[in-house]
């Protein structure tokens, strides 16, 4: 038979107390770290992601948010509307009209995909991450609530002064100065 071997461990009575009373102890003299989340709120990064806001005005029920959504959680109604034509002898259009915007956040993964696939800048995130609602069903918000959400999303970046100016821009600065010296010209031969 085998011995068995000493235990390393003292076997004076209390000491795992008294460990745990000075480890006690240590932590409260310590100044704590926890935020007391509802009495102070966090500070958010800048374009943290809380929840998805609708730029309604944009939206042109192109549905890309909808199909690309790998979750299936936005809903889109919209139905046809003739507008008259713009000049006489035109044809007249048919536009999408936006009828119902849903998103079921109880089923979003907060991927972002659906704003990344907006053609139209017509989604956004919103840094809102406070919306618990006590019942299952209330999560799905629809375009009233996404629609307000909208004013709490910053402000795009500042572009960098030392980046080239964008094309679109360059372009348009370029037709404006074009038009204004044409303008300038029958003014000048008039004198």
């Amino acid at each position: 038979m085998t011995e068995p071997l000493p235990s390393t461990r003292s076997r004076i009575p209390g000491a795992g107390l008294a460990k745990g009373l000075a480890v006690t102890l240590r932590t409260m003299t310590k100044k704590t770290v926890t935020a007391q989340y509802p009495d102070v709120l966090p500070d958010l990064p800048p374009r943290s992601r809380g929840v998805i806001a609708l730029f309604e005005e944009n939206c042109t029920v192109c549905m890309l948010c909808a199909r690309e959504c790998p979750d299936w959680c936005i809903y889109i109604d919209s139905h046809k509307e003739t507008v008259p034509a713009a000049t006489p002898g035109g044809r007249e259009r048919s536009r999408n009209v936006l009828d119902r915007f849903a998103i079921d956040f109880a089923l979003c993964m907060y991927c972002g995909i659906c704003i990344e696939v907006c053609p139209f800048d017509a989604l956004f995130w919103s840094p809102e991450f406070e919306y618990a609602e006590t019942d299952i069903h209330e999560l799905t918000h629809e375009r009233d609530k996404l629609r307000d959400w909208m004013w709490t999303v910053p402000a795009p970046p500042a572009l960098d002064p030392a980046a080239e100016e964008p094309k679109e821009i360059a372009a348009a600065r370029k037709a404006a100065e074009k038009l204004a010296a044409a303008q300038a010209e029958p003014q000048e031969g008039e004198s």
